[in-house]
């Protein structure tokens, strides 16, 4: 997985853990090594810009991904290559909701890297059916990366409704 990581903000985001994370993401689930992402921090000004372009909703959001080739989760004999996409994560945005959460901002993070990564394959929570899909693989994929991560660690952020 080949991971572009950029923090336009002043706000302090470990960018080796959400690597981490998006390289152990990418072999979970089935992606060719040479795969491309970038996972871009941003303030809540160039959020709200983003989200009203985009989804022309008012404010900043939390996350935001904007997938490139439409790719979609490999097999292990056939691992999915391409170019991804960008994730888009709003650090004060995060920070608020990890506070309200009770967890820590990068806890928070991590989660909004996982939720953006699974978007850019395609995966949706519209729908309920879809979203018990995404939202269980999501908690999988948090809680075998903090437990392997973390010395055995078993607690994971909750997602915050928004």
């Amino acid at each position: 997985m080949n991971t572009e990581i950029l923090n336009e903000t002043d706000a302090e985001v470990d960018l080796d853990e959400v690597v981490a994370l998006t390289e152990y993401l990418g072999e979970a689930l089935h992606m060719h090594p040479g795969a491309e992402l970038a996972v871009t921090m941003v303030d809540s000004a160039a959020m709200s810009e983003l989200h009203v372009t985009w989804m022309d909703l008012e404010g900043p959001t939390d996350v935001m991904s904007f997938p490139m080739d439409q790719l979609h989760q490999g097999e292990p004999e056939k691992p999915t290559e391409g170019q991804m996409g960008d994730i888009i994560i709003c650090p004060e945005v995060a920070e608020a909701q990890a506070r309200a959460a009770g967890h820590s901002t990068m806890d928070e993070v991590l989660l909004l890297t996982v939720h953006g990564f699974l978007h850019l394959l395609g995966y949706d929570h519209g729908e309920p059916e879809a979203r018990e899909e995404m939202f269980a693989l999501q908690r999988h994929l948090l809680l075998t990366f903090f437990a392997a991560r973390y010395d055995g660690r078993t607690d994971i952020p909750t997602p915050t409704e928004v």
